[in-house]
């Protein structure tokens, strides 16, 4: 398969700072809209985080004025490739990636989340908006079916019923909706929407990073698992934990009154 063309520009900007990598979505001229080079090189700079020591939580957000407009159409035209085969080759493996790392994954949406792109969105641990960022589920506009996790994710937060009315309508849903619909978990003004993210980002960074993961492993399998499923997984998953140093420092720590180190190694 024919490998997307190098730019001068690099589609993904990358910056660590406190054990938060914060991955940058750089097409700020077709407000982030995704072609081939941008999917895969986010799916690749996902899964060097994921093996980066230094790295606690990541961070995906957009330069400019939009988080992803979605798939970059102009990408697309006229090339030899099913939608299918598409899809399998770039938006789904980002979307497996995002949920299976053992990282947290934040999604921070600076703007417009429009199709794949509010796929992108809703994809997150946990999801943190500006007040001036907007979801679209545009799929229906041309005639298409919601892609990239948006049929999972959309009525598990939602509902059936409400999930399909913002998909059929392609309805656009604005910050203060989004969290009382529960699309997101937290609002920040859009002069400090940055610094907010980062902040957030690093109180998250400082919790035990391995009981986290187990905690993400968790969630994840009782999304599709009996009561009887879940309470097995989680005996064993409880036993891994118990098992790590940071339990130990936990308790440690719980009985001299003082603040938990989570970011020392055993």
């Amino acid at each position: 398969m024919t490998q997307p063309a190098p730019s001068s520009d690099p589609v993904i900007l990358s910056r660590t700072q406190a054990g938060v990598r914060t991955l940058t979505l750089n097409r700020p001229d077709k407000l982030n809209a995704a072609n081939d080079a941008l999917l895969l090189t986010l799916t690749a700079e996902l899964q060097a985080a994921g093996q980066d020591p230094a790295v606690r939580v990541v961070v995906v957000t957009g330069a400019g004025r939009g988080f992803c407009a979605g798939q970059d159409l102009g990408d697309v035209a006229g090339r030899d490739m099913t939608f299918t085969e598409h899809l399998q080759h770039t938006y789904n493996p980002l979307i497996r990636t995002i949920r299976g790392l053992d990282k947290p994954v934040l999604t921070a949406v600076n703007g417009v989340a429009a199709g794949a792109g509010a796929s992108l969105a809703l994809a997150g641990d946990i999801r943190l908006w500006a007040r001036s960022a907007s979801l679209i589920e545009v799929f229906s506009n041309i005639a298409l079916v919601p892609d990239s996790g948006s049929t999972w994710f959309l009525p598990r937060l939602v509902g059936y019923h409400r999930a399909f009315e913002l998909m059929a309508l392609a309805e656009k849903v604005g910050a203060e909706d989004a969290l009382r619909l529960g699309l997101c978990e937290h609002v920040f003004p859009d002069e400090t929407f940055g610094e907010e993210v980062q902040r957030y980002a690093e109180r998250l960074a400082a919790r035990p990073l391995h009981a986290l993961a187990l905690t993400k492993r968790a969630l994840q399998a009782a999304l599709s698992s009996t009561l009887d499923q879940a309470l097995d997984l989680e005996a064993e998953l409880q036993q891994l934990a118990g098992d790590h140093w940071e339990h130990e420092e936990g308790v440690t720590a719980f009985r001299a009154r003082r603040a938990p180190d989570f970011r020392r190694e055993g």
